[in-house]
């Protein structure tokens, strides 16, 4: 495997790849107008798993995403970067043993973290595209996965 080569063009995302991004958020957007809406308890319950489940497979992808790129040779493979990888997928399997309010709260501080992360440590390795568009990503989904453990306060769902 090479070494990352900071050399080497990043391709910058296409609109097609920028609209698939934000059409990820589109699922926390509809189980928060569930959760909020529905009539009876156990669609609430339903619509917060939802949000749970769907929220640990962003934060997994956003390890993923180094994992791929570790694997590219894009980033150099060093011992912190593939646990920092992994790191997501951890934080989001346990979000998902959890359930509930708390792990709303767990993936909210995951994707800030790594959010920190990607930005502090790699953001000089990171392609600025790839940096612009996991900015109001993040932020978007850290909104909606607060919103909803506020609601799901007001709904009772714990």
């Amino acid at each position: 495997m090479r070494a990352h080569d900071r050399t080497a063009a990043w391709p910058t995302p296409a609109a097609a790849h920028e609209w698939a991004a934000y059409l990820c958020v589109a699922p926390l957007i509809a189980a928060l107008a569930m959760l909020g809406l529905a009539p009876d308890y156990p669609l609430r319950e339903l619509a917060q798993r939802v949000s749970v489940g769907w929220g640990a497979a962003l934060l997994a992808f956003t390890g993923a995403v180094h994992w791929g790129l570790i694997f590219a040779g894009r980033m150099a493979p060093r011992a912190v970067r593939i646990g920092a990888a992994l790191a997501p997928a951890v934080a989001a399997a346990a979000a998902v043993v959890l359930g509930g309010q708390r792990a709303l709260a767990l993936l909210v501080v995951g994707f800030g973290l790594f959010w920190l992360y990607e930005h502090r440590a790699l953001g000089a390795e990171l392609p600025p595209g790839y940096l612009n568009l996991r900015r109001p990503l993040v932020i978007a989904t850290c909104l909606l996965l607060a919103v909803t453990m506020l609601v799901s306060e007001t709904a009772g769902v714990s």
